[in-house]
This record gives structure tokens, C-alpha cells and sequence, in this order.
């Protein structure tokens, strides 16, 4: 995806060979019209494959996520990284460690939102170890329900997250591949 790429060669800002700042359009400040282009990419990618709802964490998953959803013409849900007064009862939790932050977080989802008759499709912001994907699936597996695929803004093809992914029998869709962070540069995949 071309016009993602030169917005990451553009205003990306490569902090060390494992980070990648991109808070100018997609992490802090967000690229509406980028967005757009992004959601209708995956909704290109996934079509026909009978997706019911789109599954993302909170919060740099959600724009994407919600145009895809717009696209798509079905609800998204995002995973919520602490609890609140408005959620907390039968709720699906997982932890997942952010290796940017470096801390472990829980996660839920409000069970009435997801079933066994769902097929979801997960967006995210970042792919690298995998750990957000994984805790995103375990979410969806409690609630019995089928992951159609897993769409990814930005992957960090130098990290195991996709190997991994991919080995359980998950279908990984990116829009930007990053073979290495380098020298201040970013060198895609493809």
C-alpha cells in the first residue's frame, strides 16, 4: 500500500532498530483520509469471507479498525485495557505485554458483544512479537466464536510476531511490511 508507505517514510521516525514513531498519523494524531484508504484496504482483502465483527485493542487499533468496519458495514469492538464502572461484569480477559511500554495490561470485552456465531476479524496498529494478536484471538476463542484473519497496519517483519501467527493457522494480512529499521530508515519488505 503505497500511500502508507510514503507516510511512513515521510513522517515515521525510526527511534532504534526496534521502534518506529509514528504518532504524526496513525499512534497520537491521526490521518483521517489515510485511514479511510486503510480500512477500505482491508475490507478489500477480507470481502466474502463472512466477517460479523472486527475485534482491535485500545486505542492506536481503532481508526483503523472503525473504517474498516465502516467499509465492511459491521460493528467493531475494541478491547479495553483497564476496567471501568461500565465494565465489569461478564467480561473476556486476557493480558498482553507492550513492548514499547514495557508494562503487562488486561484486557476485556463485554461478552454480550461477541458469540459463537460471530466471525471476527482482527486489526491492529502494529505486528512485532505477536503478544496483542495473541491476546486478541484468546479473547475471541472464549467467547467460542471463528477469527477470519488478522489485519495489520504495520508489521515488523524483522520480529517473530507473523512466523507465529501464521504456524497456529491465522491468516496475516499487512499493509506495510518492515524488513529493518536502520540507520534512522525504515526498508520495507516488499
Amino acid at each position: 500500500m503505497n500511500i502508507l508507505k510514503d507516510k511512513i517514510r515521510s513522517e515515521g521516525i525510526v527511534l532504534s532498530e526496534q521502534v518506529l514513531k509514528v504518532d504524526a498519523f496513525l499512534n497520537h494524531q491521526i490521518d483521517p483520509l489515510l485511514m479511510q484508504h486503510v480500512g477500505h484496504e482491508f475490507a478489500q482483502r477480507f470481502a466474502g469471507q463472512g466477517i460479523t465483527k472486527i475485534v482491535t485493542i485500545e486505542a492506536s487499533g481503532i481508526a483503523p479498525a472503525i473504517m474498516a468496519g465502516l467499509e465492511l458495514g459491521i460493528p467493531v469492538i475494541f478491547a479495553r485495557k483497564f476496567q471501568s464502572l461500565t465494565l465489569k461484569n461478564d467480561l473476556l480477559i486476557s493480558k498482553v505485554f507492550s513492548f514499547t511500554k514495557q508494562t503487562e495490561s488486561t484486557i476485556a470485552i463485554s461478552s454480550r458483544h461477541l458469540s459463537a456465531n460471530d466471525k471476527v476479524l482482527v486489526i491492529d496498529d502494529f505486528l512485532a512479537n505477536g503478544h496483542a494478536a495473541k491476546a486478541l484471538i484468546d479473547l475471541i476463542l472464549q467467547a467460542g466464536a471463528q477469527v477470519a484473519g488478522i489485519g495489520i497496519v504495520i508489521e515488523k517483519s524483522f520480529q517473530e510476531g507473523r512466523s507465529m501467527l501464521e504456524r497456529e493457522g491465522y491468516r496475516v494480512e499487512s499493509l506495510a511490511r518492515i524488513a529493518a529499521l536502520e540507520n534512522g530508515e525504515v526498508r520495507f519488505l516488499e
